[in-house]
């Protein structure tokens, strides 16, 4: 399984957020380490620990 995730560099350290859910943001030292920490934040945000969580999603209307 693969997600879209979106990242840039801001001073030293790289900022991304999982394209699914963009008000939760994480950070890493490297691209490696910031991709490790999109994907404890992918698990805690699918698992139900978190409460209230913001999707985005595509709706057909036509």
């Amino acid at each position: 399984m693969t997600i879209r995730y979106i990242y840039w560099q801001e001073d030293d350290m790289l900022l991304g957020y999982l394209e699914e859910f963009p008000d939760y943001w994480t950070q890493g030292e490297s691209l490696e380490d910031l991709q490790e920490h999109l994907k404890d934040l992918y698990n805690d945000l699918t698992s139900g620990e978190i409460p209230n969580v913001r999707r985005i999603a595509e709706l057909e209307v036509g």
